[in-house]
């Protein structure tokens, strides 16, 4: 299928609607035997690892448990060298690079502002020539997604909105699509600056989970804005939340603080924990 076959038939389809029923039936029970064949035939058509999984198949009752399973300890070390930035999940870099005129690139000829994508203009211009680094999440890909340095949870901000995928075809074809669709913002006060930490929702992502907080999106509530009285201590690696399906992960850092790392570039992939960045 070609691009405008796919979004012709995508502006077409109740994105919203159709990610609550994907999701639901995620995590409805279903006899066990239909269950487990579903599962490996996802991990077949979509080459999960199995291996990596915490616990054996039978371990999950729903789809959506195993779709959101851990990793088996030990098989995503941080590098914990203290100028070490690291990966915060396992993907491909979708873009990465300056943000320059208040815009991250998206795609070629494309770009998202950051004032939407944050939902908040007066903390965008923290990030004004600052870093970014886009991360897609596959359907094989682990999808827990953990913080790239070590900090404080300072709050965070539930934007509710648009549900299109973000699958490359979309990335092409949808202007400013990552601060148009549902996202969870996540703000880290750390040793090196504010960094900016979006999770971005997708169609069949039902919902994303915070770890630090018993935030869950697209389960009908508003906008909402939370700051806490009590920052969180968040270690290099701590778990920062979870996706119901896959998605993108979006990283922003204030003006002069990181290197990223030579070898990255659209389409490498990357893991949990290895370096991507070195602090300057």
């Amino acid at each position: 299928m070609n691009d405008s076959t796919f979004m012709t038939m995508m502006r077409l389809l109740p994105k919203s609607a159709l990610s609550t029923a994907v999701g639901l039936a995620t995590r409805a029970p279903v006899p066990a035997s239909l269950h487990q064949a579903a599962v490996r035939w996802f991990a077949k058509q979509y080459r999960v690892n199995l291996d990596e999984a915490e616990g054996p198949i039978e371990k999950y009752p729903t789809f959506g448990q195993f779709f959101t399973r851990r990793l088996k300890p030990g098989l995503r070390p941080m590098d914990e060298a203290a100028e070490a930035i690291v990966s915060p999940c396992d993907g491909a870099i979708s873009q990465l690079g300056t943000i320059d005129a208040g815009r991250c690139l998206q795609a070629k000829g494309i770009s998202f502002p950051v004032d939407k994508l944050l939902g908040d203009a007066r903390r965008a211009l923290e990030f004004e020539g600052g870093s970014f680094a886009t991360i897609y999440l596959s359907p094989r890909d682990y999808h827990r997604f953990h913080s790239p340095v070590e900090g404080r949870v300072t709050g965070y901000s539930y934007l509710p909105g648009a549900f299109w995928p973000v699958n490359q075809a979309s990335v092409r074809s949808v202007d400013a699509l990552f601060a148009i669709n549902e996202r969870l913002v996540t703000w880290l006060d750390t040793s090196m600056g504010s960094v900016a930490y979006v999770a971005v929702g997708a169609t069949c992502v039902s919902r994303i989970h915070a770890a630090y907080d018993s935030i869950v999106t697209h389960t009908g509530h508003g906008q909402k804005v939370q700051t806490y009285e009590r920052a969180i201590p968040m270690p290099k690696g701590g778990e920062i939340g979870m996706f119901e399906m896959g998605s993108t992960v979006i990283l922003l850092f204030q003006k002069g603080k990181l290197t990223w790392d030579a070898s990255l570039s659209p389409d490498v992939p990357v893991r949990l924990g290895q370096r991507i960045a070195t602090r300057t």
